[in-house]
């Protein structure tokens, strides 16, 4: 449920969490079936650690991550994964780019999720951007 717009308190890390969720229960199939075993983990900011991996050093550029191995470089691993999938949805980033956008925060937490998939199914950063912007064109 979104937050009540005469709350004055900012969403919460449970609030993106259940749009994130509701998010994927509508995802289309295949798709649902593709993503539905992610773990969707929202946390305030991204560690100093993730940050110096990406180059970034303001971590309000970063709204988003996905970790593991995107589908189609599976196959024919030898070994499983090195680390579990995940998609992390960095809060206040978000709300940040919420604010600057002055949309709905469904909009931007779509946006987010939507490029972190992207990702999840090998698209590079330009395709997943694209994703994310709607055009559909990869």
């Amino acid at each position: 449920m979104p937050p009540d717009p005469g709350d004055r308190r900012p969403p919460c890390a449970d609030d993106i969490a259940a749009l994130a969720a509701r998010m994927l229960a509508e995802l289309p199939s295949p798709f649902a079936e593709l993503v539905a075993e992610i773990p969707v983990r929202v946390q305030d900011w991204p560690d100093d650690a993730t940050l110096a991996e990406m180059g970034l050093e303001d971590p309000l550029e970063l709204t988003g991550l996905y970790r593991g191995v995107p589908v189609g470089q599976r196959e024919g691993m030898a070994a499983p994964p090195p680390e579990p999938e995940m998609i992390f949805l960095y809060r206040l980033p978000i709300l940040f780019e919420w604010c600057q956008r002055g949309c709905r925060l469904e909009e931007v937490v779509a946006d987010v999720l939507s490029h972190e998939i992207g990702h999840h199914f090998g698209m590079d950063e330009t395709a997943a951007r694209r994703l994310e912007s709607g055009s559909g064109e990869t």
